[in-house]
């Protein structure tokens, strides 16, 4: 009896499923790391592992796909900007149109119908876009129709991650605007890695879009 005993005591114990899931779901680098590793340590395996599968990488041929909810919306992206800032954007459009995605850009001058009001064009370009991209520079801060158009797209998609994305250059971080405050936002210092930064959230939206997709068709 003491012999066996011993041997139970001394028994290797089962490596846990739940322990395993917890691990890798705390290595994930997103802001909210902490919080979401505090609430997988408290959910069970069979939760742990549904969230695995649905976080899944969606592909590129996926989001290309005919029956994409890509499609759903005229524009992948809406540039928000002011006038005095159109080369730059006109380059940022020019890189997201080049990019393997083929991004749809909605660029105000080069797309606005000719003859509509300006109101119209504005409101249409935001609700016809998966995206919206604020340029916020100090002659966006200045411009009111710049401000019309970032209440619009707040108004469209107050809590939706990744449709908004402020994007700041040449304005200090006291002078972003409050109702943005809410959402981080991509400070432009080497435009190449800014341009990428925005690539890489429109991917993310257009992926998470998908994802919802095609869990609702299962």
């Amino acid at each position: 009896m003491a012999g066996w005993f011993r041997r139970l005591l001394h028994k290797p114990k089962p490596s846990s499923v739940e322990s395993s899931l917890n691990t890798s779901h705390s290595s994930s680098s997103s802001p909210s790391s902490s919080s979401s590793s505090a609430k997988s340590s408290s959910s069970s395996p069979s939760m742990s592992l549904t969230r695995s599968i649905r976080s899944s990488p969606v592909s590129l041929s996926d989001i290309n796909a005919s029956g994409s909810a890509r499609w759903a919306k005229s524009y992948d992206v809406c540039i928000c900007h002011s006038e005095v800032d159109l080369e730059l954007v006109e380059e940022l459009v020019s890189y997201l149109e080049s990019q393997p995605e083929s991004f749809r850009c909605f660029l105000q001058l080069r797309d606005a119908a000719p003859g509509s009001a300006m109101v119209t064009e504005l409101c249409d370009a935001v609700q016809n876009s998966h995206c919206w991209v604020m340029l916020i520079t100090p002659g966006f801060l200045r411009d009111p129709w710049c401000k019309y158009q970032m209440h619009q797209a707040l108004a469209e998609a107050p809590m939706a991650n990744g449709r908004t994305i402020p994007v700041l250059k040449d304005v200090d971080r006291k002078e972003y605007p409050k109702e943005l405050r809410n959402l981080y936002y991509i400070y432009m210092a080497l435009k190449e890695n800014s341009f990428r930064q925005i690539r890489d959230t429109v991917v993310r939206y257009l992926q998470e879009l998908c994802r919802s997709s095609l869990s609702r068709t299962e």
